[in-house]
Formats: C-alpha cells, structure tokens, sequence
C-alpha cells in the first residue's frame, strides 16, 4: 500500500477492511472470532476491539505462512467449536451469506471446504484440482504442470475447517516446501490423503478480490458504493443520479429519502423518512429528521442533529447541535454546539461564535425566536423564547423571552457628504 498506516486499516465506505470482515463474518454467525496480528500492531488489535468488543487477539510473532499464522490462535482452536472459518482482513469484500455458503458443506460431512472462483484470467492464482466432484488439491501455478495451469477455477484464499478435527489438521501441516513455510492450502492434501472429503464453494470474482495497493482499494470501493446505493435504492430510497452519491457502510437513510446528485454520507449519518437531502451538501455523524430538507451545499458535522421538518439551506454548517421541529436556517449560517428551539428562524449570515480561543462554550435560543441576518451569537448565550435579534448585532448577553435584543453601532447620516467629497477621475 506504500503506506504509514498498516493495510487492513485503510477505509472501504467509511470502514476498515478489517471491520468490514468482521462485520461479515458476525452476520453470518460466528460466535467466537479471533484476530492473528503481527508483532507490535497494537493499532490492528484496537480496531479489531473497537469494530468486536469480545475478539480475542492473537499475536504471530513470526511469519512462517499462512497455516502457521492461523495456528497462532491456538487457543481459540483448542475450544471445543462446531466449525472453524478463516478469513482474510484484506478480502473486504466477501458477504455474510458467502460465509455461510463456505461453512454449509461442513454439515454435510465435508472435513474442509475452499471458496473458489473462476477466474477470467488465472495467471499467478492457485489453482483448485478436483476429481470426481471433489477437491483433492490446491496447486500453486509455479509448481502446476501445463494441464493444471489451464484450469480457471482458482483459490480465494478462504477456508472452512470441520471444528473437531481443526486443530489436527492445521498441526499436521508440514513446511516440506521451498519457503520453509506452512501454508494453509495444504490442509486439503492432509483431509485427503487420511480419507477425510474436501469441497470447493465457489462466489464471484469480484467479491473475492483482495487488496494490496491503492488502485485494488479504489476498486473495492467502487464494488462496495454500488453495493451500498443498490440496498438503498431497493428499500424505497430515490438516489436522483446514484453514481455521484457517496455512502458509508453504515448510512442509514428511510423509506421516501430523496438524495440528489453530489452527494457525500460520512460514518454516523441516519436520515428518516421523507427527508431530502439536496445537491452537493456534505453530512457525517448527523441525524436528520422525517421530511427535513438539507441544503444545497449544506455541512452538517459530527453531533448535528436535525428534528422533523427542520430546514438547513445552501452554505449552512451545523456541528454539534440540535434544531427542534421545524427550525429554518435558509442560508450562510453556522450553528455550533448550540440548541435551536421548535420552528425559530435564524437569518442569513448568522453565527454563534461557539470557541473563545480555549474552550467551546453552547447557545441555547428558544422556540419561536427570530435571528435576524448577519448577527453574532457570542456563547455562553441563551435567546429566550419568542425573543427577536435585530439583524446585524452582536449578542454577547442573554436575551429574556419576548424581548427584542440590538446589539449594533447607532446610523449616522451626514447630508451631502458625498457631494462635497472630492472624486478622483
């Protein structure tokens, strides 16, 4: 990845690569997950905690192949398990369901099952040899004869192992090879050659894909935001131009959302039913009520939260603050860590000037009160409700409710100052 930042950390819609296989393999039912690191990744360990509270950890201090990798987590293979499914944090792609599919075959009486694909082009892929229906080994292309090598149906990389013979199985892996390594795919010559049956689980290409540098990254992304907009879509969502939407693996929009084109959803964003969300606007870690309208060129930023039918115009940001039913906020306006009272307008060019330098401190204005355009909001503030600022001031102290607040220079006019003013040109 020519990266600082190790590779199953780096982000697909918003989430790791190695949250995104977590999250697939809970779906699908794993009630134990372990997590093999390397040495000194603390960073990969927290994710995997932060992503899997109750993941157990386990440390590969040596890299020595895959099988030996899988055998770090030798204590978690020691606990009495109905199956074992080993996934790779850099194959993001690989759905719930397909992880189901890999384990089926292990029910049936299989002692190892291998997700395979068929590859348009196999070149530098394992290649998956079977006889008779069944798997009877893995071939790497250096070591595949002329005839092994035309075989398209290529490893993944993904295995299911029997849970009672798991442990057997990988232990009896031998590093007879040039590397001196233990490599996985040897499980199946192991089940094989002790009469035990393996079977392959095929999935598409595409969703078995890896990624290994920033081209591959970008690719998955694409997969995924196609993924994404399709589910939405299929659940009553109305995407005006999908392709220029960008959602977040959790991105939670309801039934009659309309989103335009342009349109960017960060982590933490839900949107309930009948909100619009116009063109160009840019929403991460907010909540946006039924029927809200948001933007065009609208930003709401972590902790904005918008009730039902609130509006937030064109070049609005909001952060860390909640407007109640039915507040307007039409146009060049920031509210941050503020509280909005139900249906109060707040005018063009309003601000509530939230950070003294130190520390950030909160406005709160009540229902029903009118914020004239172009005013500072000078927090700590609390606007009553039903109370007006006259546009153009600066509040820098609480207004009781109903009252009117003008905090702003008296107008001076000089007759004919400008007709006595001498004019260049």
């Amino acid at each position: 990845m020519r990266s600082r930042t190790p590779k199953v950390l780096h982000r697909i819609a918003g989430r790791t690569m190695l949250a995104h296989v977590l999250a697939a393999v809970q779906e699908a039912g794993a009630d134990r997950v372990a997590v093999v690191v390397g040495p000194d990744r603390e960073d990969v360990a927290a994710e995997a905690r932060r992503a899997l509270p109750d993941v157990a950890i386990a440390v590969q201090r040596e890299r020595r192949g895959t099988a030996h990798a899988v055998l770090a987590a030798r204590d978690a293979l020691a606990t009495p398990t109905d199956d074992v499914v080993v996934a790779y944090a850099d194959t993001p792609l690989v759905g719930a369901d397909t992880f189901r599919r890999l384990r089926a075959p292990l029910g049936d009486g299989a002692s190892v099952a291998v997700l395979g694909f068929e590859a348009d082009d196999p070149t530098g892929y394992g290649r998956l040899l079977a006889e008779g229906g069944r798997l009877v080994a893995i071939r790497e292309e250096r070591d595949a004869s002329p005839a092994e090598r035309a075989v398209r149906l290529c490893n993944a990389g993904l295995m299911a192992l029997a849970g009672a013979e798991a442990l057997a199985t990988l232990e009896a892996i031998g590093d007879a090879n040039a590397k001196g390594e233990y490599y996985l795919t040897d499980a199946v010559e192991v089940a094989v050659q002790s009469g035990r049956r393996a079977v392959v689980v095929t999935a598409p290409e595409d969703e078995v894909a890896g990624v290994n540098d920033r081209a591959q990254l970008a690719a998955a992304e694409g997969i995924v935001q196609r993924r994404l907009r399709r589910r939405a879509m299929l659940s009553g969502v109305t995407l005006v131009d999908p392709d220029s939407v960008h959602l977040s693996a959790d991105t939670d929009l309801g039934q009659d959302v309309v989103v335009e084109p342009h349109v960017w959803f960060g982590p933490g964003v839900s949107v309930a039913s009948g909100a619009t969300i116009r063109a160009f606007s840019h929403l991460e870690g907010a909540q946006v009520g039924e029927g809200a309208i948001v933007g065009p060129f609208a930003r709401l930023r972590p902790g904005a939260f918008l009730e039902a039918e609130v509006h937030v115009g064109n070049f609005v940001e909001v952060k860390n603050s909640r407007l109640e039913r039915g507040v307007k906020a039409n146009h060049l306006a920031y509210l941050g860590d503020a509280t909005v009272g139900a249906g109060t307008n707040v005018g063009a060019g309003t601000i509530t000037c939230n950070y003294d330098g130190a520390a950030k401190h909160r406005t709160a204005i009540g229902a029903g009160a009118f914020i004239g355009s172009n005013s500072s909001l000078v927090a700590p503030v609390t606007i009553g409700a039903g109370a007006y600022v006259g546009s153009g001031s600066v509040v820098t102290a609480d207004v009781p409710a109903g009252a009117l607040a003008i905090g702003r220079g008296r107008q001076v006019v000089k007759e004919g100052w400008a007709a006595a003013r001498p004019r260049k040109g």
